[in-house]
């Protein structure tokens, strides 16, 4: 079979043929996290009216992209030079990146000092001056703050800034290979612009993965009670059939084909055993049979079965 080799490797996939790609696909097949996802996408609506206050301008944002691929290729794809917040996040116990690209840097920086009317000038790549590492901190906890009530349906989480670096391969926040999640935004002001990216490593996540793969926490992420009030008010109109088995007794099939009309059959009970209430066919609790003062046949619970307990009332064989 003929080998052909991709030019430009995608998702953390090194540069080889097309077989040695394919084992190396099956390698970094990661777990979805649909409500990571849910959580940018409303993050990205609320970004944009923080925005407008930080730069006193109206601003869009979009989520471009959410990928999964190992931490070191999330980080190397981002391109340099590139201002790179890194913060603590807690309770995690772990690091999150930041990279704030040129253009929306300048352009938030050209905007708040004045140059609002102007037009946006090409960047060159250089080294940052103290001013611009400054005001980029200032722009990053503001991302970052404005970050923090979107994880507040699945724990909550504080982030910290730490430090900053020029080349996002340099922010050291988990090893190269920890499968991790890049997110990029897209950051519009009346012409200009950039982008931002995100990139969560997997071990930041691991105390509140079991909450993320789900589509919402428990059903309830932003959603109307109103449905919960509705149901309730169905569900106790509603009527329920219990059974209530006082006994059930295990005979072999001969001894069953002997009976006779009239014969005796002993159970091996008595007055006082106790019967098994179920709802279909699910056990609920126990009863002790007894009559109302009006003759009709009552059972009062003595006890509630569980819902892995099942039913052992004294089966003979």
């Amino acid at each position: 079979m003929n080998q052909r080799t991709l030019r430009q490797p995608e998702g953390g996939l090194t540069a080889g043929s097309i077989e040695e790609q394919i084992i190396q696909m099956a390698s970094l097949s990661y777990e979805r996290l649909p409500l990571l996802e849910s959580i940018f996408e409303r993050y990205a609506l609320t970004l944009g009216s923080a925005f407008k206050s930080f730069v006193a301008m109206p601003c869009e944002v979009t989520l471009l992209s959410f990928e999964y691929l190992p931490c070191g290729p999330a980080l190397e794809a981002i391109g340099a030079p590139a201002l790179t917040a890194v913060a603590r996040a807690d309770p995690w116990d772990a690091r999150i990146a930041l990279a704030v690209s040129p253009e929306l840097l300048f352009s938030t920086l050209e905007i708040m000092l004045g140059g609002r009317n102007g037009d946006s000038r090409a960047w060159s790549p250089r080294s940052f001056t103290a001013i611009e590492r400054r005001f980029c901190q200032k722009l990053a906890e503001m991302v970052f703050d404005e970050l923090e009530p979107g994880f507040e349906p699945v724990g909550g989480v504080r982030f910290r800034f730490d430090h900053l670096e020029n080349i996002p391969s340099n922010a050291v926040i988990a090893p190269p290979a920890t499968p991790a999640v890049r997110i990029r935004l897209q950051v519009g002001l009346e012409g200009r612009g950039g982008t931002l990216d995100f990139v969560i490593p997997d071990n930041a996540l691991e105390s509140i993965r079991p909450l993320l793969s789900q589509s919402f926490p428990g059903g309830d992420i932003g959603g109307d009670s109103g449905w919960r009030e509705a149901l309730g008010r169905s569900i106790s109109g509603s009527e329920a059939r219990l059974t209530a088995v006082l006994h059930e007794v295990r005979l072999g099939l001969r001894e069953v084909l002997d009976w006779a009309p009239g014969q005796v059959i002993d159970l091996g009970i008595d007055m006082e055993h106790e019967a098994t209430v179920s709802c279909n066919g699910r056990a609920l609790f126990r009863a002790a049979m007894g009559r109302r003062k009006n003759g009709a046949v009552a059972l009062r619970v003595t006890e509630e079965l569980g819902d892995e307990k099942e039913r052992d009332d004294g089966r003979a064989d």
